[in-house]
């Protein structure tokens, strides 16, 4: 822990020395503060890294890219590598570090989302009017990390309610209603790497389209989805191409547009396709989803599912009681699927916490606390802007060295936190499960990877072959190759750090 200390305060001193020459002169960005490179010599095994990691970024596909790349030694509080370090650019998903660090800081690892259950009348075996669920972003309901609806109907069975005379209704006013964050791209609406974060959420905001194809080429196709989704309206305009063409099928949720579009064909002989899609309205999705379980559970309902905008405002609401709640999974496990399988609705959920206490947890407001903590972290305002909790949006850049700034801050050399253990892991887990297979990185590089088109990015920890540990921040942005070219590059120059000695 004393290296660790030791590396922070050495990484402290250039960002205050930046503010402070920043207000004096006002010729030198804060985010372009000199770092302390350590020197070496032509030759010597720091030279030959540093002409290694230079050469991965030269490599075909990638050599017009844009490049910010930092490497630092936490037990020696030693900068080993460092190219465009205070240039920003797109971070894509490993933007969820910082939103994640930030949140810790406001809430702690042990804070739990919670949903209420509540009722006008007092509960026995009937409610009277109707069952109100009050959601707070819990992400996790039916997905990864979470519980299951069956949660819910069983908190409403062990109430004694056995009939419902009123509606389901779902209230979603504790946080901000649910759309896209800012320049999102509207094609990324219809997958559920675009499904839109609410109050309330079930199985990650995504459900299933079975495509099955028509009798002759040029038929349409026919599409089914489950009971429970029947409220989301599809139109089609996918078709049947002819025996053994190429099947290729896509959502799209264009703007203005309330229905889902799936286009596309499915060839003629195939057996069903089965596509994920968001489920648009989340509000509508979860009630929708708990009246069927209800039902399928024996409990009568006689009213449908509505989103509380839906309805005519109740003056009886004001009267209603919780008879229930539940809590989800805490924020240490909720950094799993955050971090390892990178779910963008976790990352606009875990946003929210940095909202300060007391103010409505919008967005903004959620950004506003992530600027105070990070000014308290003394990380310069204009070495980042961040727009949104997943890094969907193309509007977010992040300078390499605050994604370094975050990882020093939240390392933990024992490797037992839950950021730590949150992280992908090489070759062994979560989105880097089937990266740097076999090389020295397989088991050892724990990083956050970024992907969008023409975007990849790779931030994390990695030990050398000495036993030093390293944060590092890999970004490439533009480059002119495949995503594989970018991988590629990125994953050698990860390899090389775990490769690296200083003894020759």
């Amino acid at each position: 822990m004393h290296t660790v200390k030791a590396s922070l305060r050495a990484n402290r001193l250039p960002f205050a020395f930046c503010i402070l020459h920043f207000a004096l002169l006002s010729s030198v960005s804060c985010a372009r503060a000199p770092a302390a490179v350590v020197p070496s010599r032509p030759g010597d095994p720091l030279s030959q890294l540093r002409d290694d990691i230079t050469a991965a970024t030269r490599a075909p596909g990638v050599q017009r890219a844009s490049w910010g790349i930092v490497v630092q030694s936490l037990d020696r509080g030693e900068r080993l590598f460092e190219l465009n370090p205070s240039t920003l650019l797109v971070p894509a998903s490993t933007v969820k570090l910082v939103s994640l660090a930030a949140a810790v800081e406001a809430v702690g690892w042990q804070f739990s989302f919670r949903t209420h259950l509540r009722a006008i009348q007092p509960v026995t075996n009937v409610i009277a009017g109707d069952l109100i669920v009050q959601g707070t972003g819990d992400p996790s309901t039916g997905g990864r990390g979470g519980g299951d609806i069956g949660d819910f109907v069983d908190l409403i069975k062990s109430a004694g309610v056995r009939r419902i005379e009123g509606r389901i209704i779902g209230d979603d006013n504790a946080v901000d209603e649910p759309r896209p964050q800012l320049a999102w791209a509207w094609d990324d609406l219809g997958y559920p790497t675009g499904a839109l974060f609410g109050a309330l959420n079930y199985a990650e905001n995504r459900m299933d389209v079975i495509v099955q194809p028509g009798a002759a080429p040029g038929d349409p196709p026919t599409l089914q989805v489950e009971p429970s989704a029947s409220g989301r309206p599809l139109h089609n305009r996918a078709t049947t191409g002819p025996r053994g063409s190429a099947q290729l099928l896509w959502p799209e949720q264009r703007p203005g547009e309330p229905f889902l579009t799936i286009g596309g064909s499915v060839p003629v002989g195939a057996p069903p396709a089965r596509l994920q899609v968001s489920v648009g309205n989340p509000t509508l999705w979860f009630v929708t989803v708990l009246r069927q379980a209800l039902v399928d559970a024996g409990v009568t309902v006689i009213g449908g599912a509505y989103d509380i905008d839906e309805v005519v405002p109740s003056a009886e609401w004001e009267a209603a009681t919780t008879f229930s709640s539940w809590g989800s999974a805490n924020l240490a496990e909720l950094a799993g699927p955050l971090l390892k399988d990178s779910i963008n609705l976790y990352g606009e959920a875990v946003l929210r916490l940095n909202a300060p206490r007391g103010v409505f947890p919008t967005n903004d407001a959620a950004l506003a606390g992530l600027r105070d903590t990070l000014e308290r972290w003394r990380i310069p305002a204009d070495a980042w802007q961040i727009v949104d909790g997943s890094g969907l949006s193309r509007r977010n850049a992040v300078a390499p060295e605050v994604l370094v700034a975050i990882l020093q801050r939240m390392y933990d050399p024992d490797g037992r936190s839950p950021w730590m253990t949150a992280l992908p892991i090489a070759g062994r887990g979560g989105t880097l499960t089937t990266r740097m297979r076999g090389t020295a990185a397989e088991g050892n590089v724990r990083a956050k990877t970024g992907t969008m088109s023409n975007v990849r990015s790779l931030a994390g920890y990695v030990g050398t072959k000495d036993g030093e540990t390293l944060a590092f921040a890999i970004m490439a942005d533009s480059f002119e190759g495949p995503g594989a070219a970018a991988v590629e590059a990125i994953d050698r120059i990860a390899v090389r750090l775990a490769e690296f000695s200083r003894n020759r």
